[in-house]
């Protein structure tokens, strides 16, 4: 026994090894894709004090409006890694992850002892469990997890159902205590999955204490062990729905979420069956796939999916009757409850290769228990027991070995944006996000013509996806079409009014075009949907400098101060907010331009000098005739001055030269209500 603890801790240390060299490439990895908006954007994290809110304030999760949500513990988590790293430093929340994942294998290596007891030999035992352990650990597929840093829900969910239930496994004798509660209460506020670990539990019950076949469930005489098993249960399903209904009771809707539904549930079939062919052979992994739903019930991979489930529900019965064969069941049936929440919940992600991380631990348990079982059979007739011992060392060292290979080459595709997004490209080619990426990723570099192709690509695929308008509104921009680049801003706006990045990306683009009036409709828009957007404030405060309102830009500065400590903007604009007391006159600058004279009539318009702010759009109107914001400023200074008719007037042209002007438009019907009274 002690040469067997011996071989199987040195096993183990091999095993840990190889885990870190296979992921050795993978810590200065970039963030990417959700990253950005849960951590690099996400301000809320760059104070540890933030803690405690991050368990009520579902906005502190992401910089995003439409990913709002509570996972507090992830987010806890992400804010103590930027505090290790003084920043956004990404080496430090891919060690975090990593080591997350590390505890979880140690904790496994245990679980899978304990379930394969019924199957093996104890001689056996150890090296079942070290190689179920490092198999999962070093599996190809889970470096698509360990590498989408914001994926940690996934690692830190699966280590708190996999903590409870090793608990409750492991110390029977304490379940009246509840300790086993505590993980999966903490796993509440990772990922909303945690619910999966009572159908295990009662799956195990069941199984392994109960000793009943999958067919028992359906017997009358067996109807009071359900009872029995379901009330031991309930204190946890109790505890779980109660947080979890607290949890999901503060995000006012879910993003992502589409149907149609039946069609969304068949085509999950399929991804199961792919799912399960990745764990034998991990090829073809891609950070953001194409797979759309199949809205055909004949087709051949909807069948293919159905013709699996069946197989899989036909083979967790067979072998859930003999002990030697229910951890086989149970890993499978661990593997179909695990993907339960995304398969029945339509998401606009068909398959993502990162939902794989969980189930992998039931599929894992079922393979080693298969190959365990016949290996022993065979080894039964195996003089030297020790050769037998060294053959299948060797066997799991080549096969931990490949899938090793495999991580690594893996990390070296979530290296950049540029190499990840061109991975999803040729991987995915029908994917318009994966496209959009990549071209922004050349966008970076400069490389104008070869981002324009793809994301002249994406639109076919996504012909209404406001964010790629916003990107090719930058492009057009950047390469001096500013009339395209505004064409392609107010769809964005067309297409994602309720998201926050179309206005603020807009409101920037006004600024830079000296469009401060719209500008700043813009950015106090884009605040009112998210009042913790940065770009939005930093925008803002820069209109409200350049438009002279001091009483704007101070209150606009100290929020944003407040979200964000040292913003170099707000404690320039703040500086020189001390100073004018010392600017006598708004007109200090003299204008010489037309739109120097709508941004002089807006300080006076301000100041409530609106025969002033008149005399500047009339002037503005001498430089330029067709100058639709002087003709809407002058509707709304004589609006303001109760002259109805005269407000009319001006905004008529002003809608004339510009029919799409919102301003003059509201200017006009405002007139018009106050004129019949």
């Amino acid at each position: 026994m002690k040469a067997n603890n011996r071989n199987t801790l040195f096993l183990g240390l091999l095993f840990l090894v190889i885990l870190m060299l296979a992921y050795s490439n993978h810590f200065n990895n970039d963030f990417h894709f959700d990253d950005s908006h849960t951590i690099v954007n996400n301000v809320h994290i760059r104070k540890l004090s933030n803690i405690p809110k991050f368990f009520t304030n579902p906005q502190m999760f992401s910089a995003s409006p439409a990913h709002w949500g509570l996972r507090p513990v992830v987010t806890t988590t992400l804010a103590i890694d930027y505090w290790l790293a003084g920043g956004l430093k990404p080496f430090y929340f891919h060690l975090s992850t990593f080591l997350w994942h590390i505890l979880l294998c140690v904790l496994l290596f245990f679980v899978y002892k304990k379930l394969l007891s019924n199957t093996l030999q104890s001689k056996w035992i150890n090296y079942a469990g070290i190689l179920a352990a490092g198999w999962f650990a070093i599996h190809t597929a889970n470096a698509e997890t360990l590498n989408y840093i914001i994926s940690r829900s996934d690692v830190i969910s699966t280590f708190c159902i996999v903590a409870s239930f090793a608990i409750y496994l492991l110390f029977p004798a304490k379940r009246k205590y509840f300790f086993y509660l505590i993980p999966a209460m903490l796993g509440v506020f990772a990922k909303e999955t945690i619910l999966v670990l009572v159908m295990i539990l009662f799956f195990y019950k069941w199984l392994f204490e109960k000793e009943f076949s999958i067919v028992g469930l359906f017997k009358k005489k067996n109807f009071k062990h359900i009872i029995q098993i379901v009330v031991t249960l309930l204190p946890l399903f109790f505890v779980l729905v109660v947080l979890q209904v607290y949890t999901l009771s503060k995000v006012k809707a879910i993003d992502g979420i589409t149907g149609p539904w039946g069609y969304y549930v068949l085509t999950q079939s399929y991804v199961w069956l792919r799912y399960f062919l990745a764990f034998f052979i991990p090829g073809n992994l891609s950070a953001d796939s194409d797979w759309v739903v199949i809205k055909n019930v004949f087709d051949e991979r909807i069948l293919c999916g159905l013709i699996f489930v069946a197989a899989l529900i036909t083979t967790i019965i067979r072998t859930s009757v003999k002990n030697e064969t229910r951890p086989i069941a149970f890993g499978l049936i661990w593997f179909a409850v695990s993907l339960l929440p995304t398969s029945l919940v339509p998401f606009a992600e068909v398959t993502n290769d990162h939902r794989m991380y969980f189930p992998f631990v039931g599929l894992t348990l079922t393979v080693v228990s298969f190959f365990g079982l016949k290996l022993s059979q065979v080894t039964q007739k195996i003089a030297s027991l020790r050769k037998a011992i060294m053959v299948l060392s060797i066997l799991s060292v080549m096969l931990i070995g490949s899938h090793a290979f495999g991580v690594y080459q893996r990390n070296k595709v979530w290296k950049t944006e540029e190499s990840l997004w061109l991975d999803v490209t040729v991987k995915s080619p029908a994917n318009g996000r994966g496209l959009m990426n990549y071209g922004l990723a050349q966008m970076a570099k400069g490389n104008y013509n070869i981002a324009n192709e793809y994301f002249q690509r994406s639109l076919i695929y996504n012909p209404y996806y406001h964010t790629l308008f916003i990107n090719i509104g930058i492009l057009k921009a950047g390469t001096g079409k500013e009339a395209e680049a505004n064409e392609y801003f107010q769809k964005a706006i067309l297409y994602g009014p309720k998201y926050v990045e179309p206005y603020t990306y807009y409101a920037k683009f006004l600024l830079q075009t000296n469009r401060l009036n719209e500008s700043m409709v813009m950015a106090e828009k884009a605040l009112t949907i998210d009042p913790y957007s940065v770009m939005a404030l930093n925008t803002s405060m820069t209109v409200y400098s350049q438009l002279g309102l001091w009483d704007k830009l101070v209150d606009a500065a100290n929020k944003t101060l407040f979200i964000q400590p040292g913003n170099r903007t707000a404690i320039a604009l703040l500086q020189k907010e001390k100073t004018k007391s010392a600017i006598t006159t708004p007109a200090a600058k003299k204008p010489s331009t037309s739109d120097d004279y709508i941004n002089l009539s807006l300080v006076y318009y301000n100041q409530k000098e609106y025969q002033k702010c008149i005399d500047a759009c009339l002037k503005a109107l001498q430089l330029r005739p067709n100058n639709s914001d002087a003709y809407n400023n002058i509707g709304a200074a004589y609006n303001q001055l109760g002259q109805w008719k005269e407000g009319i007037d001006a905004c008529t042209k002003a809608l004339q030269f510009n029919p799409n002007h919102k301003l003059a438009l509201g200017n006009l019907n405002w007139a018009k209500s106050q004129l019949k009274k």
